[in-house]
């Protein structure tokens, strides 16, 4: 939905601005089917031409699984290599553009929170903590692994037999928990480490979700059961950040988002951000960038 905001001029006549600009978003095709998911060949999308993709965001989970490839990712304004049996993983809303060069090999998956939403703690945790990691590679031995469980993902897929769609959730619990297996040896987590990760991961989400709306640490914290030192504690501790600081962080990748991605005017992009005021706005990216909204677009363009 677009939102619209209205300005004041000299001579007291209200003067409606244009309408807010999205960056393009995409959604499932299929867009009757409830449960929504989709897994394809990547060999079968760039046989005879590169896959180019500008600027845009999913409301859906988008996975690359590359056994060969070459290219670039660019994701949240980060650049990243594509490489051999590299992995990207995206939650709905990043925003990204993508270069991938013909000849390249591999799985896309796509799924959202209709067809895969676990409700039991740990699979809720591993599917958090897998969506956060954008970017990894493997060597051969661990992505042939994945390699061989995508596969059957895939022909699940395509023949349909009775209960495919349980066999390839089941299927998909199996490939994440491998993914978050190679960031780190589990047998080397304490019970302490886990839990501040996973409160990290919550914390995360609920700012993803709420940030327009709410912008104070403490509202957080009470959503989490948590008083402000203890989360305080965990960014400290997990990320080197002050609970403000990772809130503000988003806040700030949200209105670059939307400063690089479309051509609203200032005070529209703080009205989306849930600033009333855009003069405070400004003052807030100035002071956590240390250039104004305006100078940051010139200069990244």
């Amino acid at each position: 939905m677009y939102k619209l905001c209205i300005l004041t001029n000299i001579k007291n006549h209200i003067v409606p601005i244009k309408k807010m600009q999205q960056i393009p978003i995409r959604y499932f095709k299929e867009s009757t089917s409830k449960k929504r998911f989709k897994i394809l060949k990547i060999e079968n999308e760039v046989f005879e031409n590169d896959m180019i993709q500008e600027l845009h965001r999913h409301t859906f989970f988008f996975a690359l699984f590359l056994e060969k490839g070459s290219g670039e990712h660019i994701i949240d304004f980060k650049k990243y290599p594509i490489k051999n049996h590299s992995i990207f993983f995206m939650r709905p809303g990043q925003v990204h553009q993508i270069t991938l060069k013909k000849g390249s090999s591999g799985y896309l998956v796509q799924f959202d929170k209709n067809f895969y939403a676990p409700t039991k703690k740990p699979s809720k945790f591993i599917l958090r903590k897998v969506s956060y990691k954008n970017y990894c590679t493997l060597n051969s031995e661990n992505f042939e692994k994945l390699l061989n469980i995508l596969t059957s993902i895939h022909k699940e897929y395509v023949q349909k037999e009775k209960f495919y769609e349980e066999v390839i959730k089941a299927q998909l619990q199996t490939l994440f928990i491998k993914i978050v297996r190679q960031s780190k040896n589990p047998e080397k987590i304490s019970k302490t480490e886990s839990y501040s990760q996973e409160k990290l991961e919550e914390f995360f989400e609920l700012i993803e979700n709420n940030f327009s709306s709410r912008k104070k640490v403490a509202e957080y914290a009470n959503m989490m059961s948590l008083s402000n030192f203890q989360l305080n504690k965990i960014t400290k501790e997990t990320l080197g950040k002050t609970s403000s600081q990772v809130l503000n962080d988003h806040i700030l990748l949200e209105a670059k988002r939307n400063l690089l991605g479309t051509s609203n005017q200032i005070n529209q992009i703080a009205y989306h951000l849930g600033y009333e005021d855009a003069s405070y706005f400004i003052r807030f990216f100035k002071k956590n960038t240390g250039i104004s909204p305006e100078k940051f677009r010139k200069n990244f363009k």
